[in-house]
């Protein structure tokens, strides 16, 4: 086979291939085969009817075809990966000679990925919420875990934000009991802002035996119901005097209320911090596509929306959902979500070319250690072995899509190593800091299963 490659103009090119007629001919041969297993022949097991009385019953014309129609794409895919065509989408084939004899020559116009730059990736900058942890906070949090600790007290006034109320409550639509609702003797605290929208707003300034009655919408419902609540008791909760004293009798691990304190402060920072490495990704991600001046390629856009709508039917099969009844709860049509994914589907492509992008500019390159490490965490993902897992990519000729996933993943590497990271008040923050010393990189890849496919 003979190929090349010419360049077209808006990210397309023309893939020639020739395919000389002694190699040619071992496809007709296997067209022959795959037509045996149709056609009986008296005399002959399925399959097995030679080529000569085949040849002689329906002629060249059938074979030559199949094999035309069978062997083109896989020769395509060997000129593409000869030539290292990016494809974004199928190409449009056509035959230029050899459908009746001789030689066979086809010609492929490829859409290929866009190379871009991105101008100013070099200072990225996002913002992120703080990481500081104010008294405030550590005070909360003491308040929160001292009402375990606390008494409650009956008190003689009306509920007020913070009581505790012990309430008999009835609640029906159209004369039918909701269930969860029709309860006594039951314990809440106002301000929680449970049941309705407005029920802690009705308890404030009730007091001991006033009856309620009003109407309102149950929370996660669409419909109102007729609520009858009955106050049987206010208490207020009284918390504990705290002291180096009664924290180390009642707070096991710590002595006072220094040290106490000073772990709440560092549990609270280790909350901040999670929470804003949990976004950090999505958030540089966001800001280096907005430095994206060109338009996320349509044929790309559909592939990747396309994607992620099979993913998300695979998700409601293997559970057993139905998406319809889904979309339903949830207040949206079906153009809402192609519209919604097709958002996502724009970031994802502008993102993928952004990456590759800065990947180029900074020389990051992907070795074979850094596929044995992909292929290795693929490998526990998927409870299987490397080996495996490298030979179902190799015979998917997937390797090269595997390692252009590595390689964003190092470019967005670079990228969180080198970005400003401040939080909402200006403040600029510790990158090492933010980033965790753990940080290497590995948690940045696309799933990818064994067959090639992006999960």
């Amino acid at each position: 086979m003979k190929s090349s490659v010419e360049t077209l103009e808006g990210n397309k090119v023309k893939v020639y291939v020739e395919i000389d007629e002694v190699e040619f001919e071992r496809n007709i041969e296997e067209a022959f085969r795959s037509i045996a297993r149709e056609v009986k022949l008296p005399g002959f097991r399925n399959g097995k009817a030679p080529r000569k009385l085949l040849e002689a019953r329906i002629g060249l014309g059938p074979a030559r075809e199949q094999a035309l129609r069978d062997s083109i794409p896989s020769y395509l895919t060997q000129a593409v990966q000869e030539h290292d065509v990016d494809l974004v989408a199928t190409p449009s084939i056509e035959i230029t000679g050899g459908q009746e004899s001789g030689a066979v020559e086809f010609e492929a116009e490829c859409e290929v990925r866009p190379e871009i730059t991105v101008p100013g990736y070099g200072g990225l900058r996002v913002e992120v919420e703080p990481i500081d942890v104010e008294v405030a906070d550590i005070d909360a949090a003491v308040a929160a875990q001292l009402k375990g600790h606390g008494t409650l007290a009956d008190v003689d006034r009306p509920a007020a934000s913070g009581d505790y109320v012990t309430l008999d409550m009835k609640a029906e639509r159209d004369g039918e009991e909701l269930a969860g609702l029709n309860i006594e003797d039951w314990s809440y605290e106002v301000g929680q802002g449970w049941v309705t929208e407005d029920f802690d707003g009705h308890l404030e300034g009730a007091s001991v035996g006033d009856e309620l009655q009003f109407t309102s919408t149950p929370k996660g419902t669409s419909e109102e119901a007729e609520f009858s609540v009955t106050v049987t008791a206010v208490k207020t909760l009284n918390l504990p005097k705290v002291d180096d004293a009664w924290v180390e009798e009642n707070i096991g691990e710590f002595s006072d209320v220094a040290s106490w304190r000073d772990s709440i402060k560092a549990r609270l920072q280790d909350g901040k911090l999670n929470s804003v490495r949990q976004t950090l990704v999505q958030k540089t991600t966001e800001a280096l596509v907005k430095l994206v001046e060109i338009d996320a390629p349509e044929s790309m856009v559909e592939q990747e929306l396309q994607g992620r709508l099979r993913n998300l039917m695979q998700q409601f099969q293997a559970q057993g959902m139905d998406l319809g009844a889904w979309l339903s709860a949830t207040g949206q049509s079906t153009d809402d979500l192609i519209a919604n994914f097709r958002e996502q589907a724009v970031v994802s492509v502008k993102a993928d070319l952004a990456l590759r992008a800065v990947a180029v500019a900074e020389g990051i390159d992907v070795d074979g250690g850094d596929l044995d490490r992909e292929f290795a965490r693929i490998a526990l993902q998927f409870n299987d072995s490397s080996d495996n897992v490298r030979k179902a990519y190799e015979r998917n000729g997937a390797i090269g899509e595997i390692s252009a996933s590595v390689r964003k993943s190092k470019a967005l590497d670079w990228l969180l190593h080198h970005l400003e990271i401040v939080d909402t008040n200006g403040v600029v923050l510790d990158r090492d800091l933010v980033i965790g010393h753990d940080h290497d990189g590995d948690d940045h890849n696309d799933d990818h299963g064994p067959d090639g496919d992006d999960d």
